[in-house]
């Protein structure tokens, strides 16, 4: 299994916005994003930080994405 990718949120959000989520809202330190596609949100907080490999694997499970496919991208 490959090893998760070390990532900031920016770069998250902008990876996600090419499965076709778009940023519903925020609240405080938190993104909020939709995918009309497939009805899955994923909520994302927004650090100067990289991502924990944990809060990584949560928001991709949220939002329906595997992790082969946040890789690829």
């Amino acid at each position: 299994m490959p090893k998760l990718p070390v990532i900031k949120p920016r770069e998250l959000i902008r990876r996600l916005v090419k499965f076709g989520f778009v940023i519903d809202h925020q609240t405080g330190s938190h993104v909020v994003m939709y995918s009309a596609a497939n009805h899955k949100r994923a909520v994302i907080p927004i650090h100067t930080k990289e991502l924990p490999a944990g809060t990584l694997l949560a928001i991709l499970r949220e939002g329906g994405i595997s992790k082969s496919d946040i890789l690829g991208k």
